[in-house]
């Protein structure tokens, strides 16, 4: 090759033939080196952090848009980001670098055979409940390969180096900050760039196009290697150091641990509450990488003590709202959770570069710290699921950062026992009278609040102080996972891989809460048990929209797109057959549970639940079938964007009958989904009109400010809601983009406040 052959030694020539060969010394392969396997590791950073969102994407309209696909996308991310690890770890140990270079060769070849990579939501179908292991099981049959070869590597790149005659090979850890580089331009890139130009089969294509630049460029180090190597053919490693004992090994995995889990719990209560979609993943995953970057690089200690004296500061207010189940304002408590995860990330990756062995070591320290990654993926993603029927794994994580916060620094004063013991138990004594006093007095807000301030005080006051701080969050935190949310009765609690779901009773009613957002409620009086409540009141726009539709044709065949607690059955007539269309079974069963609601109950025969993605259930049955079809499946959660394509709206119209109407429930605190509305409806050339209901005097008890779109193939099949003033025409917006099953860019909805 061209690069072994600048590095023969030059020979004895006349005066007048060595100045001419200088400039090719200038420019010899090891010169050359160092810019070669740093533009190789950032290559294979940006490969990988650009396929993982690119994936991801794809499989969401597979499994409804919900944020766990991304959990699960980024656990198996991190299995097959083990295996990489443990190639190189074991090649390192068992293989001469020519045989590791002959391997490697082979794996760099073998992704041809899969990509590009392309997984269409039409061409695979997932099963009922639970689908993290089939998700498993398609993503390593699609996009394994692939990720395995380049997650090899950052280690195995490393350790070829170190195993050179090359000056940098003493110390290579320098190259992780090239590989981060290009982690951190495809996290950035992916939701500013690539998402918001490209399609899905555009971004694979150009995504195999890189890959096939960087398998030169890997080829190219392998070249080098195989040049350069120091161990004549043998595998001879010189140990310097003794190797890692089983707690150094084990402190490593805690610390890769809690960062790993945290990313994905911030990542969570981020997209539950606004969106399932790669702009929201990504932020956490851009920190968890910049926090490793600083860690390792030349600012790596005053970056440490900087985020060491941030963390106090930021926990202990995140503790408190947590505790307290505060989640508004948005904007300020998103910027809370994620800079108390960037100091927590930025302390333990601190700990592991201060504790990183010596190069001969260097594979299986990269090793530990992915194995301690990937627990903690599984944690969040098998696990608590099963374990808690809330999103507990979240402050679990704060509290072992804080347990593990200046463990051991030399600039924490020595803890005194009585003070140990003492502080954590006053924390935990005070905290829970509060919480208890609120639940029997049926206190507010901010009662809990001004209560809570002393035991929250008490604990900053020990911020520099290691055990006692630590102690004292986790006491703190823990009570407020076992005691019941004040003012709240909480009758019924259970996760899925869909959400968590509550049912209470608040005053004189049932609700059913998911995450922060109320998915319905029933009034307790008698009277009122009938009463369409929250959204679908009688005297609100769907009410309305029921009314002159049902003057216009009847409507027979009604198909409605989300459950909720059923209210919309208490709309369904003794000669209607109703289909309601939902993901989870869980809600279902919640729905049809007597003791907490009665809607179903009531419809009986007349209405019937149909479990699965609404996409694929609809795509089942045939066309013109309904007079109407209900679209409840976007208001305030994480929305279901394969849910809003010009793909989904053909099938929708595809089976509505002649004269049906869609009505579509587009209410939502942070994003604004009219416009995408308006735009395919005039793709399609469709009629669309919008109300949107505030309130004002005379607002019935129990009713919820609603937003409300209806389309139809003309104005005369939306009868009176075209004459109806309180109903305005929805007129495309020039800069609205056009949504597709490839395309779609949740910036340009996103409320900015």
């Amino acid at each position: 090759m061209a690069v072994s052959h600048l590095h023969r030694p030059a020979r004895l020539f006349p005066t007048e033939t060595a100045t001419l060969r200088v400039p090719a010394r200038a420019i010899s392969a090891p010169a050359l080196a160092v810019p070669l396997f740093a533009a190789t590791l950032f290559l294979s950073g940006f490969l990988i952090f650009l396929i993982e969102p690119m994936v991801a994407r794809m499989v969401l309209p597979v499994l409804g848009g919900v944020p766990m696909v991304w959990t699960a996308c980024v656990v198996f991310f991190q299995i097959v980001m083990l295996a990489g690890y443990g190639y190189a770890f074991a090649a390192s140990r068992w293989l001469t670098v020519r045989s590791h270079v002959a391997l490697h060769a082979a794996l760099l070849a073998a992704p041809i055979l899969v990509l590009p990579v392309i997984i269409d939501a039409g061409s695979v179908t997932p099963p009922a409940g639970n689908p993290v292991g089939w998700l498993l099981l398609l993503l390593a049959g699609t996009v394994g390969l692939p990720f395995f070869v380049l997650s090899t590597t950052a280690s195995a790149l490393q350790d070829w180096l170190s195993r050179t005659d090359h000056p940098s090979g003493r110390d290579p850890y320098f190259l992780y900050a090239a590989s981060n580089a290009g982690c951190m331009l495809a996290l950035a890139a992916y939701p500013a760039v690539v998402e918001p130009a490209l399609t899905l089969r555009e971004q694979s294509g150009t995504w195999t196009g890189i890959y096939v630049l960087f398998a030169m460029l890997a080829a190219g180090c392998g070249a080098f290697a195989w040049r350069h190597r120091r161990d004549d053919g043998r595998v001879v490693r010189t140990i310097i150091a003794a190797p890692p004992t089983i707690t150094r090994r084990a402190r490593w995995i805690l610390l890769a641990f809690i960062p790993s889990s945290l990313m994905l719990a911030v990542t969570s209560y981020m997209s539950t509450d606004i969106a399932s979609v790669p702009l929201l993943w990504l932020a956490p995953l851009a920190l968890y990488l910049l926090t490793f970057t600083l860690a390792f690089g030349r600012y790596g200690t005053q970056a440490a003590a900087v985020a060491a004296r941030a963390l106090p500061v930021l926990v202990v207010p995140l503790a408190l709202f947590m505790v307290t189940r505060v989640s508004e304002p948005l904007g300020p408590m998103v910027v809370l959770h994620v800079a108390a995860f960037a100091a927590i990330a930025m302390n333990c990756h601190a700990e592991l570069a201060k504790d990183r062995p010596e190069p001969a070591h260097l594979t299986e320290f990269y090793f530990w710290l992915s194995f301690g990654g990937m627990l903690g993926g599984l944690f969040n993603t098998l696990a608590a699921p099963r374990l808690f029927s809330g999103v507990v794994e979240y402050p679990i994580g704060i509290m072992l950062a804080c347990l593990c916060f200046r463990a051991g620094s030399e600039r924490a004063p020595v803890d005194r026992r009585d003070a140990t013991v003492a502080i954590p138990l006053a924390v935990a004594g005070l905290t829970a009278a509060v919480l208890l006093v609120a639940q029997a007095r049926g206190a507010g807000l901010a009662f809990v609040l001004a209560g809570l301030a002393v035991p929250v005080l008490l604990t900053f006051t020990q911020r520099r102080r290691g055990t006692p701080f630590g102690l004292s969050l986790a006491a703190f935190l823990a009570i407020g996972i076992i005691l019941p949310e004040a003012g709240t009765r909480v009758l019924y609690a259970t996760r899925t891989f869909f959400g968590v779901y509550r049912v209470t009773r608040d005053g004189g009613y049932h609700g059913l809460a998911h995450g922060t957002t109320m998915h319905g409620m029933q009034a307790l009086a008698t009277e009122r048990q009938d009463e369409a409540l929250t959204y679908y009141h009688y005297t609100g726009p769907f009410g309305q929209a029921w009314t002159a539709l049902s003057a216009v044709s009847p409507r027979r065949d009604v198909a409605v797109v989300g459950l909720g607690v059923g209210t919309l059955a208490t709309y369904a007539g003794p000669d209607q057959r109703w289909t309601f269309f939902e993901i989870d079974p869980a809600i279902e069963q919640i729905a049809r549970t007597s003791a907490f609601f009665t809607f179903l109950g009531t419809c009986a025969d007349g209405c019937r639940v149909v479990i699965g993605d609404a996409r694929i259930s609809l795509a089942r049955a045939p066309e013109r079938t309904y007079d109407l079809l209900v679209l409840d499946a976007f208001s305030s959660d994480s929305i279901p964007v394969h849910l809003m394509t010009r793909e989904a709206l053909d099938l929708y119209v595809s089976r509505l009958r002649p004269g049906g109407v869609i009505l579509m429930h587009v209410s939502n605190r942070h994003l604004r989904l009219a416009p995408i509305v308006g735009r395919l409806a005039a793709e399609r050339g469709l009629a669309a009109l919008q109300q949107i209901e505030s309130g004002g005097a005379g607002w019935p008890e129990g009713k919820s400010a609603s937003h409300w779109i209806a389309l139809a193939r003309g104005d005369a099949d939306l009868g009176a809601l075209s004459r109806d003033e309180r109903w305005t025409r929805l007129d495309p917006s020039p800069s609205a983009p056009l949504w597709t099953d490839d395309f779609s860019n949740i910036l340009s909805v996103l409320r900015l406040r």
